[in-house]
Parts: structure tokens; C-alpha cells; sequence
């Protein structure tokens, strides 16, 4: 993985905004990457850009990519159409958990909560449960939810750190089908790093091609030739005006 850029070196916290409630799973992997970092939690993905170029904060963190769900594709429209520089990379592995009011037991629950990627993660939830399930924005937000209103027959699919803020029980745990499903985060900041020259150096790259046979070729060529590797090729969508 790309390698995490420093922190401050006047002794404070780096602050780094992420689109969800505390306790989610993007939270998680900016700690994971900046263990005594401030997290500025976001309504959307596009207000955690705003608060690095408005200066709230020095980092944003978004997932980009995931194992089992492929490419985020508006995560990728964001990245264009801001001017924030890639400065890290983390790949996190997720422990979906689970979680209920204190005292509920499995049988109890109606229905389970959570986003939608995490409800269809689980064979627990999508089938030996037999509870309906409802679609919630982030996996900590339903946490939340559930909490706030004190939902007796509700569950919810979120992290133990969740279970921990929110003060719910944890009924099971790793519910996850796969349990090698990572998620690809991006750390953005206003200014880019300097390239290392002791480790090869992961880039971003964007660029258009005129429509005609062979161009996309002709355009990967040029990478073969000088012997770079290339680790995806992402076909990003075209906006006509």
C-alpha cells in the first residue's frame, strides 16, 4: 500500500474528515491509519472534500474500492471534480457484527439495519434471520439509530466500535460472508507528497482518448514500453455538456 503521509510536527492532532457517524467502518480505517487522529464525521462524501479545502481539516479518507463491490464510481466523479491530492492508502477488513438494545435476543428482531453492501454481505441477515431488511445510509448511523429510539425488535449490521459508542449488545460476530472482504481507502489532502526513491511509487492517473481503433491500446503501450506496472485501469464516466 501506498505509503501514509506524516503528520503535524507541532504536536498536534492530524484532523481527518470522513463521511458517516463515529463508529463506522471509514472511521475506522482513518484511525487504523492515524492511530491519534481527530475524525470530523461528514453528511456526505462531498462535505469530507469541502472540510479539507475549507481547512477544517488537514485529511479526508473515502473508500474507493471494494473486494466483493468493485469500484465506488461517485467517489471517482468527486475525485475530478475537487483538487485534492491522493497522500495514502489503506486497505481495512471489515468485521460485521451483529448488534442489538440490551437484553434482545436474535429471535426478537423484525428487522436489521444497516447499508445496503453490508446487509447483502451477510447469509445470516439475507436468509436465516427471516427479518426484513431496511436500508440505512452507514452502518454506524443505523447503530445510532437503533440506539437513539430504542428499537426493541430492530438490529444492526455495524463494527464492535460501534456496538461499544451506541451502547448495544454484540449478538454475533464476523457475520461477513467473505472474510477477506477489503475496502481500498483513499487519504486526500491540499498538497501532494514527495515521491519516495527508496520503494516504487503508486500514482493516479487521468486522462481522454479520441474515439478510434487501437487508441486505447496505443495509450497502454506507452506504459509496457517503459516498464511501468499498471494495478487497475478504471473506465471513469463521461459527462457531455
Amino acid at each position: 500500500p501506498l505509503t501514509i503521509s506524516v503528520t503535524p510536527n507541532d504536536g498536534t492532532k492530524v484532523r481527518i474528515s470522513f463521511k458517516g457517524s463515529p463508529g463506522s467502518f471509514t472511521e475506522d480505517a482513518a484511525l487504523k491509519a492515524y492511530p491519534n487522529c481527530e475524525t470530523i464525521p461528514c453528511d456526505e462524501f462531498e462535505e469530507a472534500f469541502k472540510a479539507v479545502e475549507l481547512w477544517l481539516a488537514e485529511k479526508a479518507i473515502l473508500p474507493i474500492e471494494n473486494s466483493s463491490g468493485g469500484s465506488i464510481h461517485h467517489n471517482y466523479d468527486l475525485l475530478l471534480r475537487h483538487r485534492l491530492h491522493i497522500v495514502g492508502e489503506v486497505q481495512f477488513v471489515a468485521n460485521f457484527c451483529l448488534l442489538a438494545l440490551p437484553g434482545i435476543r436474535e429471535e426478537k428482531l423484525k428487522c436489521v439495519l444497516s447499508h445496503p453492501q453490508a446487509l447483502a454481505s451477510s447469509d445470516i441477515v439475507q436468509t436465516q434471520l427471516g427479518v426484513a431488511r431496511e436500508n440505512i445510509d452507514d452502518t454506524a448511523s443505523a447503530a445510532q439509530y437503533v440506539a437513539s429510539n430504542g428499537l426493541r425488535d430492530a438490529g444492526v449490521v455495524a463494527s464492535a466500535r460501534a456496538a461499544e459508542i451506541y451502547g448495544l449488545n454484540i449478538l454475533a460476530d464476523r457475520i461477513q460472508d467473505d472474510p477477506d472482504n477489503i475496502t481500498r481507502f483513499l487519504v486526500l489532502a491540499r498538497d501532494p507528497i514527495m515521491p519516495r526513491t527508496d520503494k516504487p511509487f503508486k500514482t493516479s492517473i487521468v486522462f481522454t482518448l479520441d474515439e478510434g481503433p487501437g487508441v486505447l491500446t496505443k495509450a497502454l503501450a506507452v506504459f509496457a514500453l517503459r516498464e511501468i506496472n499498471l494495478t487497475k485501469v478504471f473506465v471513469a464516466r463521461v459527462y457531455f455538456c
